[in-house]
């Protein structure tokens, strides 16, 4: 049986948001086994250029929200980027599951082809639909969601290749 466009995106971003979610989760609980605000922990960076976890969580979410949203042919709702606690960040990832499950297979499958735009800066970017998920939207979110990860273990959380992967079906 061949993979279709939404079987390559849908439960894709869902299961590795669901993963997001549980290592922020365990974040929540590291701070407080060590007694330290666990908020203190949506600043941190590896680099100074780079953006602080919150935002890594934002634009992973946005990733997947968009995504989708673009391989449909919709509009994606739009979040604040105000969250200032990880509870808070895990709500925008529970807001971000809530709207690709309700985007329908039959929205997805079939749009290879589909020219879609992306607005960027200076420009746009004009890339067919499976150009978009493979070569855009798939590397762009796994980039960030790595990221979110390796903050959080480097800053000691206990969590593994399996947190990151997420729990299957």
């Amino acid at each position: 049986m061949p993979i279709t466009l939404y079987d390559a995106s849908v439960p894709v971003f869902t299961r590795l948001l669901g993963g997001l979610d549980a290592i922020l989760a365990k974040a929540e609980a590291h701070a407080q086994a060590r007694k330290f605000d666990p908020d203190t922990l949506m600043q941190v960076r590896l680099f100074p250029d780079m953006y602080p976890l919150a935002m890594q969580v934002r634009i992973a979410c946005d990733a997947a929200k968009f995504g989708v949203a673009r391989l449909a042919g919709i509009e994606a709702p739009k979040f604040e980027d105000s969250e200032r606690t990880l509870a808070e960040l895990r709500e925008r990832i529970a807001r971000t599951l809530a709207f690709i499950a309700g985007v329908p297979r039959s929205s997805i499958d079939g749009q290879e082809d589909r020219d879609v735009v992306i607005p960027m800066r200076e420009r746009k970017l004009e890339m067919k639909g499976i150009d978009f998920l493979l070569h855009r939207a798939l590397p762009n979110f796994y980039f960030h969601l790595t990221t979110a990860y390796n903050l959080l273990r480097h800053n000691g959380v206990e969590i593994g290749k399996q947190d990151y992967l997420g729990r299957a079906g």
